[in-house]
């Protein structure tokens, strides 16, 4: 009985320290992560380089085109930081560089538990899309639901994406082939090597028109999904603390709000479309 009212005593006696001590650690933790924002000047941005009107090609200087570049560059001056979309190569390159760290922003991905591993997702999407199967026109099949893609042969580009529900029943139910990039997926639905592609609507649109296949294939109905393009940080960025990701989150959320995705969205519909 003496030994507790001691040691209550002592808790009495102590706790205003304490209290005390756990402000300033807060205080400097702060103060850390304060100084950590001031230090991140630049910010490098990466993604999908065949995702047009989101993200395609790169000019002279090695920056991606699209309306989440446009995006991104409302965004930094919101933030106050500089936000650079570089090209690293194919998509699949794209998603190294942010496990790595090596670039801090991934400039539009769905999510997925797999990625969320590697990379901090901001709460709004930046815009929606929806996910495609293409035929080609002279040997299209009935499609109505996933079920009816099960013993053909698919085609998408690698380490993509349609959301975790439907990649976890593909996983389990589909043939599907993954190659480097889209041109070669609808080529090879063109040439009869492949029974249906798997891909965005808008994306493939635009690519089915570059390529000149708008006459040998097409989009069905329904979509396999309809999900939020992201905005995701890598959890191994320099820049990766908890102020900075805030400060992105609020400004990202105001520009969906003002309506500024759609509004980038339809100019970078234009400018792809003159190229």
């Amino acid at each position: 009985m003496l030994t507790r009212c001691f040691c209550h005593s002592i808790v009495r006696r102590f706790k205003p320290f304490a209290c005390f001590a756990l402000l300033v650690l807060s205080s400097v933790q702060a103060a850390q992560a304060e100084e950590e924002v001031q230090q991140c000047k630049l910010l490098t941005a990466t993604g999908n380089p065949e995702y047009p009107p989101f993200l395609w090609g790169k000019d002279e200087s090695g920056h991606l085109h699209g309306a989440v570049v446009k995006l991104l560059d409302q965004l930094s001056k919101r933030i106050g930081i500089k936000i650079e979309t570089v090209y690293v190569g194919p998509w699949s390159r794209a998603q190294q560089e942010i496990r790595s760290g090596r670039a801090d922003l991934m400039a539009g991905a769905f999510y997925t538990s797999g990625r969320a591993d590697y990379m901090s997702y901001f709460a709004t999407p930046m815009m929606y899309t929806k996910s495609s199967v293409w035929q080609a026109h002279d040997a299209t099949f009935e499609y109505h639901s996933w079920e009816d893609l099960k013993g053909r042969w698919g085609v998408t580009v690698i380490n993509n994406s349609f959301g975790q529900t439907f990649d976890n029943y593909a996983k389990q139910n589909l043939n599907i082939l993954s190659v480097a990039s889209v041109e070669q997926a609808f080529s090879m639905l063109a040439a009869g090597r492949a029974d249906y592609v798997l891909y965005e609507r808008s994306p493939g649109i635009a690519y089915v028109d570059h390529l000149g296949l708008n006459d040998k294939v097409v989009a069905v109905d329904p979509a396999i999904s309809s999900e939020g393009l992201f905005l995701a940080l890598s959890k191994k960025s320099p820049c990766n603390n908890q102020i900075l990701k805030q400060q992105i989150n609020d400004a990202l959320r105001d520009l969906v709000q003002e309506g500024v995705p759609k509004a980038v969205l339809l100019e970078s519909f234009t400018n792809w479309s003159r190229q």
